[in-house]
């Protein structure tokens, strides 16, 4: 009977190693199984990584295609303004070119104006003579300037003329001084457009009218006196206007 229990016992001591062999060998694989999951891990985060990446690189490229294209539109439509100013810009230096041909060919004429206007001035009934005559040398005076340009001395011109055709039209009174037998009268002078220039005294002991033939005052007779005074009012909008019997030159031969 001793020989079969020392067998047993050799035989539980070899299951026990083996038991313990087998163990040890569990866990080197679990721990290979676990490297082998962090491992795994890792490298799909790495390519988690990669692929947010890569579709962050694609967006970017996407967007910046998309900014490509717009700038090229902008490009395109800066281009065309760029063409069309440039364009524009040749039809400006032309146009100056030949505003200042115009302009060398205006100022004599203007000249010739105002001198046309001097002459008229002085050809016609004397009134407002020292207003007129200032106005036309300031003409003369504008001619000389080099900081006004050519189309304000142009409106100058016509504004001059425009007031000269006004005075043919309306009716005035002012008091004026005028010489009379080497001496001075203080009047009132009344204009009824270009058809009539009177003048009458504060007294009205003078009633005269001027006289394109003899270029002088000429008196006129007591029938007119109070006519003349009667139209200095209407011309002062004094009273209302009125039907008035007054002398007019005779029209001239064209």
């Amino acid at each position: 009977m001793k020989p079969i229990l020392r067998g047993s016992l050799c035989a539980g001591a070899l299951l026990a190693a083996a038991a313990l062999a087998g163990a040890t060998t569990l866990e080197e694989i679990e721990d290979v199984q676990a490297d082998r999951a962090e491992a795994g891990r890792q490298s799909q985060n790495r390519i988690d990584d990669i692929v947010k990446e890569t579709d962050s690189l694609e967006t970017e490229y996407k967007r910046v295609l998309k900014e490509l294209e717009g700038l090229k539109v902008f490009n395109t439509l800066m281009q065309r303004q760029i063409d069309r100013q440039e364009s524009d810009i040749g039809k400006l230096n032309q146009a100056i070119d030949e505003v200042e041909a115009t302009g060398r060919q205006m100022l004599p004429l203007m000249v010739r104006m105002i001198e046309s206007l001097d002459m008229f001035v002085e050809a016609d009934s004397p009134f407002l003579l020292d207003e007129r005559r200032s106005r036309v040398g300031e003409l003369y005076e504008l001619m000389e300037r080099e900081d006004v340009t050519v189309a304000e001395k142009f409106r100058k011109v016509l504004e001059a003329y425009q007031i000269e055709n006004d005075y043919g039209r309306t009716i005035e009174a002012y008091k004026a001084s005028v010489d009379h037998e080497g001496g001075t009268l203080e009047v009132d002078v009344l204009r009824i457009g270009r058809v009539s220039l009177v003048y009458q005294t504060a007294d009205l002991s003078a009633t005269r009218m001027w006289d394109h033939d003899s270029r002088s005052w000429v008196d006129l007779d007591g029938s007119y006196r109070n006519q003349v005074r009667q139209g200095l009012r209407v011309a002062r909008k004094q009273v209302a206007p009125d039907l008035l019997l007054l002398p007019v030159a005779a029209p001239e031969a064209g």
